[in-house]
């Protein structure tokens, strides 16, 4: 089996550190997501800068107070990329007319194919606020392995009427690494190698790459 390393940096967000986990499947700097009035879509992007996912409101989003702050919100995310997602999640955040946030939710999503949309909601949210724009914002989209692997060599002709040899077996093959999952405060996100992992602690990013041990 496989060794695998993970930098000390998951371990202080495992020790009680709030934080957000982010698995991008593709580098670069995330662009801003901008803020839309409510009965327009708003967009999120991954670490390229390219649209991956975009929402929009299913039902009317009531305003809330200190007092008594509102909590239930649909929203529908719809998959905008090429790529398969296992699992897609992030917050979706409202704001007041003068721009000032006034409340903040966690969503996620599974199995999310290319075009595909899913009703989701929004633990957590307390709005307090009759809110006039939001955003959503991706913190984690993980794909499938098979849309991240390069593609296979191709394969030459063989002479005609010799059929093409066998590939060679390795003497002792590698066992294939487990899955992978990391766990914060009871929320259990899948890995892959390979793939960066950013965690937000305060307002800095902590990036994490999972690897394999030569």
């Amino acid at each position: 089996m496989k060794k695998i390393a993970i930098s000390v940096c998951l371990v202080f967000a495992l020790l009680g550190t709030t934080g957000v986990c982010a698995q991008q499947t593709e580098t670069g700097s995330m662009t801003n997501e901008a803020r839309v009035p409510l009965t327009e879509q708003a967009l999120a992007h991954n670490l390229a800068g390219d649209v991956a996912l975009a929402g929009r409101l299913r039902t009317p989003v009531p305003a809330g107070t200190p007092d008594a702050p509102a909590r239930d919100v649909l929203l529908v995310i719809e998959n905008r990329s090429t790529v398969f997602y296992t699992f897609v999640s992030g917050w979706v955040t409202f704001y007041d007319a003068g721009g000032v946030r006034c409340g903040t939710g966690l969503w996620k999503a599974e199995a999310l194919a290319p075009g595909e949309s899913a009703e989701v909601d929004a633990p957590g949210l307390r709005l307090i606020c009759t809110p006039a724009s939001w955003r959503i914002t991706a913190s984690t989209l993980l794909t499938r392995t098979g849309d991240t692997a390069k593609p296979t060599a191709p394969q030459q002709n063989a002479p005609s009427g010799n059929p093409p040899a066998p590939a060679p077996t390795p003497a002792n093959p590698k066992p294939a690494t487990p899955p992978l999952a990391i766990n914060i405060n009871g929320t259990s996100l899948p890995l892959q190698l390979g793939n960066p992992v950013e965690i937000t602690i305060g307002k800095e990013n902590i990036r994490i790459v999972v690897s394999a041990m030569p």
